[in-house]
């Protein structure tokens, strides 16, 4: 039965009860209209009321929870889904828009795939030419500087010293910009060392002291999702360094029964979760493109907690 006649029925249904029990009830109505009278009347007419009100939000309720779920809804956050009830035409709505969710994730799943292959490449080719480059380009420079100082009077030879120190430092710079674009030490020596090397190129200027816990019989993750975790720790730590204020970063790469699981945790001045920048939005479309559970918010001990749950790649499965 659709929603138009179940509502019609319904209120047909009150009006007939109505309208028999004035034509064949003992109930009448003088000129003018008595007291009694108006009070009968009065509670009939609440009484139809209350039915008719009644009956709506039992027809309507399934309505109400597709209304909250439709304004409550987050592509970056999936949860369950309303469930499908209430007569035929309300139904096949919820049915409609589960499906539609459906369709929208998996096409968002798709688009980040894309966007985060694409951002990868992007970082591999300016790597790649940083390396080839700007820093051939540098490591010439300071050969000249070396051969033309050797040369100098020792007055300018002590600058030209300088020179070479600013060069060489900008180099070092360089090479470092050029590894966190493109890990090579990932694909090379494995996810640990990744993380390691990733913990040990903190800058001393930020003043973190760190703490890392890395267990060392993970699981089978696959390199996408490998390349995930890296990307989430890395963004994790850089925001700590740059914005936390914090003293003191730990770091933990722990195997669950599931997978395998990252917590990030710093004492810095935490975050309050009301608005979500592009770092912590991009962490939330890599843990969406390869199924994990992604969480940031407050620490236990104050500051601010980021924590990734990585499934187990299944055995068979293709890398």
């Amino acid at each position: 039965m659709s929603l138009f006649w179940r509502i019609f029925l319904l209120n047909a249904v009150v009006l007939l009860a109505a309208t028999m029990l004035l034509l064949l009830g003992p109930v009448t109505v003088s000129t003018p209209v008595l007291f009694t009278e108006a009070l009968i009347l009065g509670g009939g007419l609440a009484a139809m009321l209350i039915a008719n009100a009644a009956l709506l939000r039992v027809g309507l309720a399934p309505l109400d929870r597709l209304t909250r779920a439709m304004t409550t809804t987050d592509l970056l956050r999936p949860g369950p889904r309303p469930a499908v009830a209430g007569n035929d035409g309300i139904a096949e709505l919820i049915a409609t828009f589960n499906s539609m969710l459906d369709r929208l994730e998996a096409e968002r799943g798709r688009s980040a795939a894309r966007a985060l292959s694409a951002q990868e490449d992007e970082r591999r080719r300016i790597a790649q030419e940083l390396h080839d480059e700007v820093g051939q380009t540098l490591t010439a420079v300071l050969l000249d500087l070396k051969r033309v100082a050797g040369h100098a009077p020792p007055g300018v030879r002590d600058d030209l010293r300088q020179v070479q120190e600013t060069t060489r430092g900008s180099l070092d710079e360089i090479r470092r910009i050029a590894r966190r674009l493109r890990p090579g030490v990932l694909e090379e020596l494995g996810l640990i060392s990744a993380l390691t090397a990733l913990v040990t190129e903190i800058p001393d200027r930020s003043g973190l002291s760190v703490r890392r816990r890395f267990d060392t019989d993970l699981p089978d993750l696959g390199e996408e999702a490998e390349l995930v975790l890296y990307r989430v720790a890395q963004e994790a730590i850089t925001n700590t360094a740059r914005h936390a204020r914090a003293r003191h970063l730990e770091i933990a790469l722990e195997r669950t029964s599931s997978g395998v699981e990252l917590r990030i945790r710093d004492d810095g001045r935490g975050f309050d979760g009301t608005t979500e920048g592009a770092g912590i939005l991009g962490m939330r479309e890599r843990a969406l493109l390869i199924g994990a559970d992604f969480a940031v918010g407050p620490a236990p001990s104050g500051g601010t907690e980021v924590l990734l749950s990585v499934p187990a790649r299944l055995r068979g499965a293709a890398a």
